[in-house]
This record gives C-alpha cells, sequence and structure tokens, in this order.
C-alpha cells in the first residue's frame, strides 16, 4: 500500500470515529447525548472516543512506517533530510498560483530580484542593488552577473522582463502584485527599472515572492504563460537559479530537491537531499515522525504538543504567524447557492445579517476547545504589529448570540436561513475543525451552514467560480503591511487594474477604492495611518470580512536540525542543517 492509499484510510477511519459511525452502541449514546454544545462538551466526548481508536491507529501506522513507506529505504546519511507538511505544492509554476505552500516550497528553486532574509528584511537576491528612479516614481535594479540558471544557462535583464511580462498577464494568479506598475524598461542586460504610476515605498518588499524563469527555457517548452488551474511544461517542471533544483517530482506523493551546486550564493546548509512528503493525515504524520521516518514536519496538531516535547530527540517551535483567519461573503452574489428555504435573493448582501453573523462566532471557546490558548482573536486583516494595523479599531465583535438572532430578525429572517459553507480541510491548522465549530455556533442563532469541506488543490478553483454562498480564508500580508489585504482583498476586482485578485466575494466600496492609492503613496506615517484608519472602519462597519484569530505556527522536529521559523511560514532548505 503507497503512502497515499494509507492515509486515505487512516483519513476514512478518522471521519467515521468523529461522526460516531464505528462506535459500539452504549458508546454511541454517550457521545451522542454529550455532543450537544461544542463550546461546554467537546472535551467530554472528544477524548474518550478517540483515545482507544487512536491507539489502534497508532499501532497500524507504526507497522506500516516500519515496513511499506517508501521513506525508510533512503539513505541515512546524516545530510539526507526529510520533511513533511499537510499540503503538497500544486504546481511548479511560481507565476501560477499566489499560495503560500507554493511560494514557499518554490522560493528553495527560483529567486526573484530580493526576498527576505530571517529575520524577515528585505535584502538582495537576483539584484545586488535598487534605487528609486531619478525624476519619476519608480524603482532601479542593478542585477547581479554571473548568475546562471539550472540548466547553465546565463541570466540578465530579458529573462526579468519576460518574467515580469508573464507574472501580470491576467491569466497569472501573481498579478495584483504589480498594480502599481506602469512600464517595465531594460536599460541594458544587467538593469531593469520599474516605473509606477506614483510614488510607491513599499514596492521592493511587494516583490519579495516575485520569481524569475529562464526567457529561453519557457519559451522553448511552451511555458510561456502560467497555467492556473490546468498543466503546462513548468507545472511539472523548473529551470532556477536558486540553491536547490528538482531531482524527482511524484504529486502529492514525494519531491526530491538536491542542491544546485552552480548556485551564486553562501551555502549555509549541509543537505546533500532534501525529500519532501506530504501527508494530510494529522496522525500520520506524527507517527511519521516520532518513528524516525522524518526529521521535520509542519503544522502538528495543538494537541500533540506535549507528546512531542515528552519524547528524548524532538522538539517543538511556536510562534505566531502572520496569518489572520477570516470568513468571507458572496457579496456580489445576487442569490444563494445552497440554501434550501431562500431563493432569488442573497440575505449576506444586508449589512445586518453579515453583523448577526459575526456576533455568532464565540472566538473564547473556539481558542479554548480546538487551539488550546494558543490563538489571539483579530479584529482586521492583518495582526497587531503589521505595519499599518489599526489601533483605533482594535475592538472585534462582541459574542452575542441574543443581538445576531434580534438583527437577523430586523432584516427579515427571524428564523433565519440555510446556506453553503466552503472550507478546505488541509491548509490551515484545524481548518475543518473550525468550520464544524463555526456551523455550530451560527446554528444557535439560525443561521443553518451546510458545510462542504475538501482539499486546497479543488477549493482555490471553486472560490475562484463563485461556488459558494460563505467560505473560509487565511491571508498573510506578503509586504507585512496593511496596503496588501487592502489590494488584494478589499478592493473591487478590476483585472485592468490589477486589483481585487483575491477578493472572491467581490465585496466593492468606492471610498476604499479611492484611498488606496493614497496608502500606496504616502511618506508620511501619520496621514497614511489615517487613511488606513478609514479603510479598517470602513470595512468593520461594513463587515466585509468576518477576521477570527491569528493563526499559529506550531512546528516539530528532531533536535539535531537546525533551521528557521519565519513569521510568514515559509520553510527555507538553504537555512537546514542536519548534526
Amino acid at each position: 500500500m503507497s503512502l497515499k492509499k494509507f492515509n486515505e484510510f487512516i483519513f476514512e477511519k478518522e471521519e467515521k470515529t468523529y461522526s460516531f459511525e464505528e462506535l459500539p452502541g452504549e458508546s454511541k449514546k454517550k457521545a451522542l447525548e454529550k455532543n450537544r454544545d461544542i463550546n461546554t462538551e467537546y472535551q467530554d466526548w472528544h477524548d474518550p472516543i478517540i483515545e482507544g481508536f487512536e491507539e489502534d491507529m497508532k499501532k497500524l501506522k507504526l507497522a506500516f512506517l516500519g515496513g511499506a513507506l517508501s521513506l525508510a529505504a533512503l539513505s541515512a546519511s546524516a545530510e539526507t533530510f526529510r520533511w513533511a507538511s499537510n499540503t503538497d505544492p500544486q504546481t511548479m509554476d511560481p507565476h501560477a498560483v499566489n499560495s503560500a505552500p507554493v511560494l514557499s516550497f518554490l522560493n528553495n528553486i527560483y529567486e526573484g530580484l530580493v526576498r527576505r532574509n530571517q529575520g524577515m528584511s528585505i535584502e538582495g537576491s537576483l539584484a545586488q542593488s535598487w534605487e528609486p528612479l531619478n525624476g519619476e516614481n519608480g524603482w532601479r535594479f542593478n542585477l547581479r552577473q554571473g548568475v546562471k540558471f539550472q540548466d547553465g544557462s546565463a541570466f540578465n535583464a530579458e529573462d526579468v522582463m519576460f518574467s515580469y511580462e508573464r507574472a501580470s498577464n491576467e491569466v497569472a494568479d501573481v498579478r495584483s502584485w504589480f498594480a502599481p506598475v506602469k512600464e517595465v524598461r531594460v536599460i541594458d542586460a544587467y538593469t531593469v527599472d520599474f516605473v509606477t504610476k506614483a510614488p510607491n515605498p513599499l514596492f521592493p518588499d511587494s516583490i519579495a515572492n516575485f520569481m524569475i524563469l529562464d526567457k529561453g527555457w519557457a519559451e522553448a517548452n511552451g511555458a510561456e504563460l502560467p497555467a492556473r488551474d490546468a498543466e503546462n511544461f513548468a507545472t511539472m517542471n523548473v529551470n532556477g537559479t536558486g540553491p536547490f533544483k528538482l531531482d524527482s517530482r511524484d504529486p502529492g506523493i514525494k519531491t526530491v530537491l538536491v542542491p544546485n551546486g552552480s548556485w551564486w550564493g553562501d551555502v549555509e546548509h549541509n543537505i546533500t537531499e532534501a525529500v519532501f512528503t506530504p501527508i494530510g493525515n494529522a496522525a500520520t504524520g506524527l507517527a511519521a515522525l516520532l518513528s524516525g521516518e522524518i526529521d521535520f514536519i509542519q503544522p502538528i496538531p495543538l494537541q500533540d504538543i506535549a507528546q512531542v516535547e515528552s519524547r528524548d530527540g524532538f522538539r517543538v517551535l511556536e510562534g505566531e504567524e502572520t496569518r489572520v483567519i477570516m470568513f468571507g461573503f458572496g457579496h456580489e452574489h445576487d442569490e444563494l447557492l445552497y440554501s434550501s428555504d431562500v431563493s432569488g435573493s442573497n440575505p449576506f448582501q444586508d449589512v445586518r445579517v453579515r453583523q448577526a453573523a459575526a456576533h455568532a462566532i464565540d472566538i473564547a471557546s473556539i481558542d479554548r476547545v480546538l487551539f488550546r490558548g494558543k490563538i489571539e482573536g483579530a479584529s482586521q486583516l492583518v495582526p497587531a504589529g503589521i505595519s499599518g494595523y489599526s489601533e483605533a479599531n482594535s475592538t472585534r465583535p462582541a459574542y452575542d448570540p441574543e443581538r445576531a438572532k434580534a438583527l437577523l430578525a430586523e432584516a427579515g429572517y427571524p428564523n433565519g436561513f440555510s446556506f453553503g459553507l466552503k472550507c478546505p480541510n488541509d491548509r490551515y491548522i484545524n481548518d475543518e475543525a473550525l468550520c464544524r465549530a463555526a456551523a455550530s455556533m451560527f446554528a444557535a442563532v439560525g443561521l443553518n451552514a451546510e458545510l462542504s469541506t475538501g482539499p486546497v488543490r479543488d477549493y482555490w478553483p471553486q472560490l475562484r467560480e463563485d461556488a459558494f454562498d460563505m467560505y473560509l480564508l487565511g491571508w498573510s500580508p506578503g509586504t507585512f503591511d496593511m496596503e496588501h489585504p487592502i489590494r488584494f482583498l478589499m478592493s473591487t476586482p478590476n483585472s485592468e487594474k490589477k486589483l481585487g485578485s483575491w477578493n472572491f466575494g467581490g465585496y466593492s466600496n468606492q471610498r476604499v477604492d479611492a484611498l488606496l492609492p493614497g496608502i500606496q503613496q504616502e511618506i508620511n506615517p501619520a496621514a497614511r495611518q489615517a487613511m488606513v484608519d478609514e479603510v479598517v472602519e470602513i470595512t468593520q462597519a461594513e463587515v466585509a470580512y468576518i477576521p477570527l484569530y491569528t493563526q499559529p505556527l506550531i512546528w516539530a522536529s528532531k533536535d539535531n536540525i537546525n533551521l528557521t521559523q519565519r513569521a510568514d511560514n515559509f520553510f527555507m532548505l538553504r537555512w537546514v542543517s542536519v548534526n
């Protein structure tokens, strides 16, 4: 049995257990009796049920890992590094999908003009230096000379121009990065100017994940444009300038990277081979770590922290990600798509209904039950500490189910209504459990969610196709500034202006749109913050989204592994050493 098939088997068993399908009669009866209020009774039914199940599963997993897991057959040399995550990067194309699992993985293979260091500051990469243009808005990037792509071809300004044109095309998921750009000019073989529509001091920060492809390689292989929801040569093949190169790729099963011997940078790692295995089932991943089959995993369930910390030779790395988890609405949808009792209209277009949904969420209970005190409630789309965070609007809607019911009645829905809630089950920590808890809370005020969950590889296409009434989203600002979610999530979707590319629900406010250019241009901190505060005040009043909490970072590794945990949840192999 393959690891993928084994994971599917375990997931099926767990799903049946959590739904009480395979419990003996008396246990099932007791579980169902206690599963009435997730806010107070969750641990009462959860722990007894899974205790015996996890013991059985542990035996199965360890037996499997000891025999059939292909990782065991790999070389045990000290420099072979094996790691796992719950999500496989869905593509090898750096311009196709603006998603952290993809961008994080590909930052090991491809490089951009600039990059973030271990402390999250911007530093040069394929650009040695950059400076503001003289006499016009924009930036000049002075490129590094002597750099080779992994196939031996030389890197120069034409590759930057090609990559810009490719990444800013309407079919590219990352095109909003270039919304401020008016023109790009090749000055010479190693000088490129990015002319912006207005002063844009954040621009170098905003392109930290803009990766450069070899123009000749892409054109020779029919990959002139990215394929977001389809495939082309760049989906499965790579040719970057980064510290690692692709050795083999079996999507959903295993991906092997090896060092790029011609990399221009200083080598800080001691890896001779890096083997990545996606393990969607958390318990299987933990078993793989504790049995020694992998060296590192991100993330681990919060309930497993104590187990890892109690084992000699292992450690837990904890931090707070810059990612805010939120619910979004189908603002532009004229009617609900998944309602059994409302037709021809969309109640979520009424701000009172959106306010009711916000007041239905009990973050304190979600924190206690699902996250064991590890999360901070969020009031806006960036966490505190991010540039532009609005201290003036730091209060989130109070948990108030009675107020929620009253608002629904005022909006004409005294008995509530049903709707569809879409969530991934392998993208964020406890994402499916979170959505189940939220569905229970919504139901308590009359908002009856029909919950649909699935893997992230299917989830993003569904959101792009508007196949939702409400959806779950996590967002980490690539620039570490509030301007980023305003541009991507709050701006009216506009393909020509490259705005609102991740605003799936089509939220739109003319004043927010008008304020964005000023936020991008203003260099006076107080004046800029006043504009940001106004945007946050507007979007909170209109409940454009329901911010929930800042996602924690929970990684685990063997204690002989040195690595860096960055606040953006990116994992960089060039900082890993096996001792």
